[in-house]
């Protein structure tokens, strides 16, 4: 039953169809074989009947006076008109049960006891069709009211049983030939009327996740119910490819709010330090003639500039074009901590940053996708944590994959939150899309992502299976 549900419609709707005519053949084909029976059996009946009592009729007298050879030749004649196409054998006993006379004497010989005759023998009304080429008619020998000796006939009904057999033959091939006609035809019909539904599934298969509609010279207009359904998948389609430019909106918006919140942060890291350049400048215009401050001023300058250079080369490496191929380092890690250190100090939290995966454990992964889900990840969790709160960042390196773990210890996530980083679905209103951004880029690299919160700390784990150098 499960291989028969797993056939395509147009195969089991025929079958259903050459099922239901078999069961119909066979029971026609009982119910003329029973009209027919019925008939051959009132016939021989009937035979039966009328050779029985015109014997009776013909051999009392001779009977009655024990006269072998007139009852032999009533036999014989008896026999004569039936041409012999139906009585084999007729035997007449006296009312003692000894043969008086057959129409074969030497099956039947005179004297004998009738009743070996007899076995299997039925009266004249209750003879039917048994299958058997040979059946046997027992009737009394009556005369004058009173029975005066036993009538035993064999009859051959082997043309009865070919003309079944022959109508059975007939009903068969007719029953073959019928249901064999039937399921074709009900496949054809069924394969017609299922066209625009197999349109509809290889449109579904072949768009690779982005249904594409289904042209209107191929809706059936005969039929109201496919062609709304297939109306419908059309409008359904437009509807997904809105949501998916909206979505794309919405990721692009989200990105520039980030890089916003980033070059808020980041101008507050450079202008502090350019506060202190331009007081080292000045303290050397005003004590050039001191060279142990001049010396000072200029160590200062130098160590301002050094941050400056290092937080610019973190920016130019977070928007280069050209690292798009780049394999992941430990070095962008680093740039990350420059990035996100702003928005750390800007709300006096504790960063705590562990790096312990080498660059072993990071070849085949490239690294601008990477440092944007934990780029996300930490802005969402600096977010979360909030005034004193506390963010931390977690790398490692094993059994063949990256494990990226950032923790903080804000409320949690809600679930339209989890759903965006969870889940594939359709966005929940409200709320940006960098966390479904993070569900994407993950899912691009076949990682996985997983959420936890235990006490009052959240836990995000990013989990990247690493690749060989050739396959990258």
């Amino acid at each position: 039953m499960p291989r028969f549900r797993n056939l395509p419609v147009t195969l089991r709707v025929p079958l259903v169809m050459a099922g239901l005519m078999i069961l119909l053949g066979f029971l026609a084909s009982q119910s003329v074989l029973s009209a027919l029976g019925r008939v051959q059996d009132a016939r021989l009946s009937e035979t039966a009947r009328l050779h029985v009592e015109g014997l009776s009729v013909a051999l009392g007298p001779s009977v009655l006076r024990q006269d072998v050879w007139e009852v032999y030749d009533i036999l014989d004649r008896a026999r004569s008109a039936y041409d012999g196409q139906r009585l084999l054998l007729s035997i007449v006993a006296d009312e003692r049960g000894r043969i008086l006379a057959a129409t074969d004497p030497r099956r039947a010989p005179v004297g004998e006891e009738v009743a070996g005759f007899e076995a299997g023998a039925v009266p004249p009304d209750a003879v039917r069709m048994t299958g058997d080429p040979v059946l046997r008619v027992a009737a009394p020998l009556l005369f004058q009211g009173r029975q005066i000796g036993q009538i035993v006939t064999e009859l051959d009904v082997t043309d009865l049983l070919a003309e079944r057999r022959n109508v059975s033959i007939w009903l068969l091939f007719g029953n073959a030939a019928a249901t064999a006609l039937l399921a074709f035809g009900g496949w054809l019909a069924v394969a017609r009327i299922l066209r625009p539904v197999g349109a509809l599934v290889s449109a579904m298969d072949d768009s690779k996740g982005a249904p594409r509609p289904i042209a209107e010279t191929d809706i059936p207009r005969g039929d109201p119910g496919l062609s709304r359904l297939i109306s419908t998948y059309n409008r359904m389609t437009t509807a997904v490819e809105s949501r998916a430019e909206a979505e794309r909106r919405l990721a692009e918006r989200e990105r520039f709010v980030s890089l916003g919140r980033l070059s808020s942060s980041l101008a507050h890291e450079v202008n502090n330090p350019l506060g202190g350049l331009l007081n080292a400048a000045d303290t050397i215009l005003s004590y050039s003639d001191r060279p142990e401050v001049v010396r000072q001023s200029a160590e200062l300058m130098q160590r301002g500039l050094s941050h400056l250079r290092d937080v610019t080369r973190a920016i130019l490496d977070e928007n280069r074009l050209d690292r798009a191929g780049q394999e992941l380092r430990p070095e962008d890690y680093e740039d990350l901590k420059l990035l996100f250190e702003p928005e750390v100090a800007s709300r006096a939290q504790r960063l705590h940053w562990n790096v312990e995966a080498g660059l072993a454990g990071m070849i085949g992964l490239p690294a601008a996708p990477v440092r944007q889900i934990v780029l996300n990840l930490l802005l969402n969790a600096g977010a979360a944590a909030g005034q004193h709160g506390q963010v931390g960042l977690n790398v490692t390196a094993g059994e063949g994959q990256l494990l990226i773990e950032i923790t903080d210890t804000g409320p949690g996530l809600g679930q339209a939150d989890l759903g965006r980083l969870l889940a594939s679905g359709p966005l929940p209103p409200g709320g940006g899309v960098g966390l479904r951004l993070v569900h994407d880029l993950v899912s691009k690299l076949e990682g996985e992502v997983h959420h936890d919160r235990v006490g009052d700390k959240t836990y995000i784990r990013v989990t990247l299976p690493l690749k060989d150098a050739s396959h990258a």
